[in-house]
């Protein structure tokens, strides 16, 4: 079952992410899930085929496609790795999205064609360790110097992606009142600024090839060149970057639910048992239509909030929507593609058990499944 796919651009890309996928993902995905081993290289090949800037325009080396073309890549390769899919969208969605939407046209300019081409990595901290949901109470800071060309930043993030790899990172850091959603602004700090390092990586369930660290700074200077539009906006701007970031992870959850979905259609038709085959009986059968129902519901979620974004509209309350839905669906997908293999559904020896895994943060990622409740309720009671 393919999600619907609107264009001519779609379809290329689906194809060009399948075939890539095949040759370069699937031949390592277990030995990656295994080792946690994050594959650098791979990113800089994704960039090579345009998909590390998939939504920069082409003046900054990007790939100058929409949402929907977004949406496409990141299923197409979570289909396969969600690890993978993760990764491309973090990097797409977070670090540079952020620079590409709220970023001066000289500071564009420096940091879009090494992030779009894949030469560097990106990274986005905004998590800390006490401040999950609640991220206007972060306690990392940002203090202006005596010579006021500094900003000197103080504190950790945590649950980053990309934290210790990344070439340069978009960091919130608190220059105002702690909860004030006015008194905290936007970074960008490249690795290698003093006093910024890649801390501690997490040991995590799924999604096992995407690196996850803490980020610590410790009185690392960063010019005052590098403010993200003005002083204090950097949660507003936080709070946007995650509209658009929640139809990425959306997508994320689309393509892991169709991974699993179609491992589960295809064992059920080749597993035998009382000398037929297991999707003769009704007890299979069913679960692979409410699978097929479900995983059309989330992809015309998904799609929608990427047109809609396309069209320059406010997606607060679709991308929540889609994200919401999408990232549980794939949860309750993946578990009944366990339990259709069966015995053999919790051995490594097939892919059931790792889309298991690696669907879980997506009801986590990029604001919880209450935490987007929250937002649609509050988008609807207005």
């Amino acid at each position: 079952m393919e999600a619907t796919v609107a264009t001519e651009n779609q379809a290329m890309i689906a194809q060009m992410v399948r075939d890539f996928g095949l040759q370069h993902i699937k031949p390592n995905m277990m030995r990656w899930d295994n080792t946690q081993e994050f594959p650098r290289d791979l990113f800089r090949q994704l960039g090579e085929l345009g998909l590390m800037g998939v939504l920069v325009p082409h003046q900054y080396g990007g790939s100058g496609f929409g949402y929907q073309e977004y949406v496409t890549a990141i299923a197409e390769l979570s289909k396969i790795d969600g690890s993978i899919g993760l990764s491309m969208a973090a990097h797409n969605s977070l670090c540079t999205g952020h620079i590409l939407q709220h970023a001066s046209e000289e500071q564009k300019q420096k940091y879009l064609p090494r992030l779009a081409s894949g030469e560097w990595l990106g990274a986005w901290g905004l998590t800390e360790p006490n401040t999950g949901s609640d991220a206007g109470n972060m306690r990392t800071t940002a203090t202006l110097d005596a010579s006021g060309e500094y900003y000197v930043l103080n504190g950790a993030k945590n649950f980053i992606t990309h934290g210790k790899s990344g070439d340069v990172a978009v960091v919130i850091a608190r220059t105002g009142e702690v909860g004030d959603s006015h008194g905290m602004t936007a970074f960008i700090v490249e690795r290698g600024t003093p006093g910024f390092e890649g801390g501690r990586k997490e040991d995590k369930l799924g999604m096992r090839a995407s690196e996850t660290t803490e980020m610590i700074f410790t009185d690392c200077r960063v010019p005052v060149e590098n403010v993200i539009g003005k002083v204090g906006d950097g949660f507003v701007q936080s709070l946007k970057v995650l509209d658009g970031g929640r139809i990425s992870i959306a997508a994320l959850s689309l393509g892991i639910a169709q991974g699993a979905y179609e491992a589960a259609l295809q064992y059920s038709k080749e597993r035998q048992q009382f000398n037929q085959p297991i999707s003769n009986f009704q007890g299979i059968a069913f679960k692979l239509a409410d699978m097929a129902t479900e995983i059309e519901a989330a992809s015309l979620l998904t799609y929608r909030a990427a047109a809609m974004k396309d069209r320059g509209e406010n997606v607060n309350l679709e991308s929540a929507m889609a994200k919401l839905y999408a990232s549980e669906v794939s949860v309750r997908v993946a578990n009944e593609g366990v339990q259709i293999f069966g015995g053999y559904g919790y051995t490594k020896d097939y892919p059931a058990e790792k889309y298991y895994r690696d669907a879980k943060l997506c009801t986590i990622g990029e604001g919880t499944s209450e935490i987007q409740k929250l937002v649609i309720a509050r988008a609807l009671l207005k």
